[in-house]
């Protein structure tokens, strides 16, 4: 059985039909321990799978590393639940030398959860680390009609989430060939991110100027966070914005689009990089 996909046996219920007993597939959800040297970083609930790169992500995330040669190893270490099976949920990461450990003040204070990335942060100033990369520079443009082609291609591209109807997406897009380089699925969209973040670390790609990062469910301050991090200077959602998210795009030169829902959307900062339909 899958840890992404677990099954269990459930009761179908519609009025005036006989209930039926099937099983049905769920989005998986444990734990992830990040240990930075042996000291432990941070606790998230996320879905098991590309634990690498969400460690990864989560490290670009919070300011420690912008590039691959900072990162020297990952491995697996204890994670073994009470019958004793190694649930592999604890990752101890190796940083190069010479690159300071986390600073405590921004660490997680106990755990994050599958639905607020921000839970355990010291204080929102923590959360507006300084990027190694200034996403103003990116002179990407895009036009309306391809915005409007990714909420598809992203639900398309979603394995998981068509077997169990529960889990956030994030996908990287190309802007100029409009080729999807990634998708990544979490219960956590922040998670899903960090994912898509850490892939793109391992592959030195950074920073990911000319990309479109595309998540689904809302866009939250710490969603646009992550992107400018990464170097990512255009950020959609399928739904809307914080107004918090929508500020910090504004300050920092992210292009945020929400309710991207073919045939329209809304741009909240730097329009620019939409280019004028033309009829």
């Amino acid at each position: 059985m899958s840890r992404s996909t677990p099954e269990r046996r459930v009761t179908r219920v519609r009025v005036g039909e006989p209930r039926v007993s099937v099983r049905d597939a769920l989005a998986g959800e444990e734990p992830l321990e990040i240990r930075v040297l042996g000291q432990s970083l941070a606790i998230t609930m996320r879905t098991p799978g590309n634990d690498f790169d969400l460690a990864a992500g989560f490290l670009v995330s919070e300011g420690v590393i912008s590039n691959s040669r900072q990162l020297t190893a990952m491995r697996f270490c204890e994670g073994a639940g009470e019958d004793g099976v190694n649930r592999f949920n604890v990752l101890d990461l190796t940083l190069a030398p010479g690159v300071p450990a986390p600073d405590p003040s921004v660490a997680r204070a106990f755990f994050t959860t599958s639905s607020c990335g921000l839970c355990g942060k010291a204080s929102i100033d923590a959360v507006r680390t300084r990027s190694s990369f200034d996403v103003r520079e990116d002179p990407l443009r895009v036009s309306p009609e391809l915005l409007v082609s990714l909420p598809h291609r992203l639900r398309e591209a979603q394995e998981l989430f068509a077997s169990t109807g529960g889990l956030h997406a994030a996908a990287l897009f190309d802007a100029a060939s409009a080729e999807l380089l990634v998708l990544r699925e979490d219960v956590g969209r922040h998670n899903a991110v960090d994912k898509v973040v850490g892939w793109a670390l391992r592959e030195t790609r950074l920073p990911l100027r000319g990309t479109i990062l595309l998540v689904s469910g809302r866009a939250s301050f710490e969603l646009v966070q992550k992107a400018i991090m990464a170097g990512i200077s255009m950020l959609c959602a399928v739904s809307a914005p914080s107004s918090l998210a929508a500020d910090l795009a504004d300050e920092s030169g992210v292009t945020l689009v929400g309710f991207l829902r073919d045939p329209s959307f809304v741009i909240y900062s730097h329009p620019q990089r939409v280019t004028t339909t033309t009829t």
